[in-house]
């Protein structure tokens, strides 16, 4: 137990640091940035989209139910998609994608002795692998969190308009009514540190993987679960944390 908090904490340590010393090998921060936000945009806004839908057509059901009126929907629902909806969602199909992929890319090379030829090259090979992965997983979770927030807003406006019959009008007013800077603020905070615990979990079973196929197998399971547990204690944390300054 105490061999794996020294090896997670020397990944984060080493990982974070490496990204200000050269050597910077851009092509590898720019290939890890494609792959979590361009690649992954299309399941991400799709899953969005539709949770905000569900969101606005439960809410509009409870709400006329307990207060024979859902006014407030529009305001509700766009303050639970910009603190909460937008940024979990899209960290969590993350982890489940991107971070499946690192673990399995990282115990492949591990199983394959890729590691080991690394360091006889006197490569590093967690600034090698990790930090651009940091650095891809940060930025690229951040922008297209914000992204899957304005979209996931836009497909709640229609809803609102098509199945509550409140005009687009009402809907942004409702919303600068509700939501404030601090909201967004928060949210990004949220997206960035969803975004650093990814690769290091990844990246973690990947160097701890055994040998065989049933080995990156079990690496990249152990990765997935504990991404994503991480991920929902991390939004329980934050969600506590800012609560104090709203």
């Amino acid at each position: 137990m105490l061999a794996s908090v020294n090896q997670l904490l020397q990944i984060v340590a080493i990982g974070v640091l490496s990204i200000f010393r050269p050597p910077y090998r851009w092509k590898n921060y720019l290939r890890e940035i494609s792959f979590v936000g361009s690649e992954s945009f299309l399941v991400v806004i799709i899953c969005v989209s539709f949770a905000a839908i569900v969101t606005i057509i439960e809410a509009s059901y409870h709400m006329t139910l307990v207060v024979q009126s859902d006014a407030m929907v529009p305001g509700f629902a766009s303050l639970l998609i910009i603190r909460e909806l937008g940024s979990v969602i899209t960290a969590l199909l993350i982890g489940s994608r991107v971070g499946a992929g690192w673990a399995a890319e990282v115990a492949s090379m591990k199983i394959s002795e890729q590691i080991d030829a690394l360091k006889l090259l006197r490569i590093d090979p967690i600034k090698y692998l990790v930090s651009p992965k940091i650095v891809g997983s940060v930025l690229g979770t951040l922008l297209l969190g914000l992204a899957a927030n304005i979209i996931c807003l836009i497909c709640a406006m229609f809803v609102t308009k098509l199945k509550l019959g409140y005009p687009m009008p009402t809907f942004i007013s409702m919303t600068k009514l509700f939501v404030e800077v601090q909201d967004l603020v928060f949210a990004s905070l949220k997206l960035m540190t969803f975004g650093f615990v990814v690769p290091i979990i990844a990246c973690f079973y990947g160097f701890r993987a055994k040998s065989g196929a049933e080995g990156v197998g079990s690496a990249t399971t152990q990765a997935v679960v504990s991404i994503s547990v991480a991920i929902i204690f991390l939004d329980f944390v934050l969600s506590y944390v800012f609560s104090h300054f709203y």
